[in-house]
């Protein structure tokens, strides 16, 4: 069987929906790796940063690594403006959609959200209000969101910081994509993991240190 039967859904059968199951587990498979190809592309959307849109991923990848951020928080950083391409307008919700069926809920979210919490460092320069995040005041997120963008978006535009390569965190990210979509112990609803470690993070600067 190379194609199914049907020309409309409704007159298929048990061995045409089988197949295309088959097939669909076979190309959600490769998730990770078309997410690390659009990366790159990211480099042929908005212009007029110091950096380009992929340098910009990469830095808030290598700030949240060096941070002691766990895979998730990594994966998260690396990811949050993947919507820029194809979602100008709503790039963090495209990009907490592409996350959501396999990272932590807590990452999740505040990816979906960012966009209103960067708003404090420029929407009043243009005549918009600086304070949307206010909104989300009583999440249980909302430190989280804060301090990601803090620390890790709204600082990754520095042309001089030496970024870790997109090579380094592709492990990270197919290991992320291969975990089981919407799995309870991925998703952990309500589950807060702390943005920094500072003893982790003494692991990875010695590490780097004697690699140089």
């Amino acid at each position: 069987m190379e194609k199914v039967k049907f020309t409309q859904m409704k007159d298929g059968d048990r061995e045409d929906y089988e197949f295309l199951t088959a097939h669909e587990t076979e190309y959600a498979a490769k998730t990770g790796a078309r997410l690390l190809t659009a990366l790159v592309e990211l480099d042929a959307s908005l212009s007029g940063y110091q950096i380009t849109r992929l340098g910009h991923s990469l830095q808030s990848a290598t700030r949240a690594w060096r941070d002691g951020a766990d895979e998730d928080w990594v994966v998260a950083a690396l990811l949050h403006d993947i919507g820029d391409i194809y979602a100008p307008y709503n790039h963090d919700e495209y990009a907490a959609a592409i996350l959501r069926p396999f990272l932590r809920e807590q990452c999740t979210w505040v990816v979906e959200k960012h966009g209103d919490f960067q708003r404090v460092y420029y929407a009043h320069h243009l005549g918009g209000d600086r304070n949307t995040r206010e909104k989300f005041r009583d999440h249980p997120y909302y430190d989280d969101c804060a301090e990601f963008c803090e620390r890790w978006d709204q600082a990754s535009f520095d042309p001089d910081y030496d970024d870790l390569p997109l090579e380094f965190f592709a492990p990270m990210v197919e290991r992320v994509f291969a975990r089981k979509a919407y799995d309870p112990e991925a998703v952990r609803e309500g589950a807060r993991v702390a943005l920094t470690d500072a003893a982790v993070a003494a692991e990875r600067a010695a590490q780097k240190q004697g690699e140089a």
